[in-house]
């Protein structure tokens, strides 16, 4: 990898005269002589020569800036293998490199896409890394100051969660972290109605905004980039938890419906009394990865899918014929339901005020 002074001196061997004519004499640190144009050139060059073996010998290139920057940054590697040609991943030296709460995890027993009866009712599932869940406080019942101590990975999620300490009661528990949330933060819950009314010298404060907080809508002011939503009333969260994802708040009150525009682009309602953390979530580069190679989808219990156009006719509607023909028939499921531009939703969902954009 070249320097920047060296990269605009390059040029092919032909061109060493123009390059020469470019570069004004520069004085020798060690003699205070000023240097020849070729002698100062050679210079560079074996600089800049010794600078790229030194880089190459090393199995990683990171491309970085600082960690609350909002770019995704990526980290590709040397092609040492043709696995790791394309491997191109977020950076995670950010994160907890230990074992977690092994009391805040249980064991995920593997199923293979199989039913009690031994049916495979869900395709290409089966191997993989052994795995332990990690259990998210989805609720954030508990009001009070809570410290970040770390921030760990998870391999049930695409999102990274941070580990919480009670500051009171000591106790622990993981959430989904936020886009930039540092170790030593503290946040807060604020649920329970008993601690909103907070006074700081006989003046009544608002409540924080703060990425990490956990508020019902009716707190939240209106255009707040929330995640973590409920459903319902006291429920966990259930939308808006992926990687990178997040919603608005465009209208809430203190009875009734807030409406809020999901990443999406579907505008829907929802009770005002439910829970949303404020932020976007973590990892935002999740998307833009590239595995590299389908043994890394095998570690994550993912199996091969097959073509219905490269199966026989009694497996896929697709399948059979002579070259890669489908038989004038429009795109379908193994089972003959369409797979593109069909609706299958029966009934309207009255929580819906605008449908998101479709193709």
């Amino acid at each position: 990898m070249l320097s920047g002074i060296a990269r605009s001196l390059w040029r092919p061997a032909s061109s060493a005269t123009g390059v020469a004519r470019m570069i004004t004499p520069v004085a020798n640190p060690a003699t205070g002589r000023l240097l020849s144009n070729i002698a100062f050139r050679n210079t560079v060059a074996t600089k800049a020569t010794t600078h790229a073996a030194t880089t190459r010998a090393y199995a990683t290139a990171t491309t970085m800036t600082s960690p609350s920057s909002s770019t995704p940054q990526f980290k590709t590697y040397t092609p040492s293998s043709p696995g790791r040609r394309w491997l191109k991943r977020v950076p995670r030296d950010h994160l907890w490199k230990g074992k977690p709460v092994r009391t805040l995890t249980v064991a995920k027993r593997s199923t293979a896409g199989r039913n009690n009866t031994g049916r495979i009712t869900v395709r290409h599932r089966g191997g993989g890394h052994k795995r332990r869940l990690r259990l998210i406080d989805w609720y954030r019942r508990e009001s009070g100051p809570q410290l970040v101590e770390r921030l760990e990975y998870d391999p049930g999620r695409t999102a990274w969660i941070a580990l919480l300490k009670h500051q009171v009661t000591g106790r622990q528990s993981y959430v989904l972290a936020p886009h930039d949330l540092q170790p030593g933060s503290v946040i807060f819950s604020f649920l329970d109605k008993s601690s909103w009314n907070q006074t700081k010298n006989g003046i009544t404060t608002t409540l924080p905004i703060d990425k990490g907080n956990c508020l019902p809508l009716s707190r939240i002011p209106t255009g707040t980039i929330i995640h973590a939503i409920g459903m319902k009333r006291n429920g966990p969260a259930q939308v808006a938890r992926s990687a990178g994802t997040y919603a608005q708040l465009l209208s809430t009150g203190e009875t009734g419906h807030a409406i809020i525009r999901l990443s999406s682009g579907e505008v829907r309602k929802f009770p005002v009394d439910v829970c949303a953390t404020i932020g976007v979530v973590s990892n935002p580069g999740n998307m833009h990865e590239s595995l590299g190679k389908a043994g890394r989808n095998r570690w994550k219990g993912i199996r091969p899918s097959v073509r219905g156009v490269a199966q026989n006719a009694c497996d896929h509607p697709h399948g059979g014929g002579k070259g890669k023909t489908k038989g004038g028939k429009d795109p379908r499921s193994p089972w003959g339901v369409l797979s593109k531009g069909g609706k299958t939703r029966k009934l309207p969902n009255k929580m819906v005020v605008r449908e998101r954009p479709r193709r």
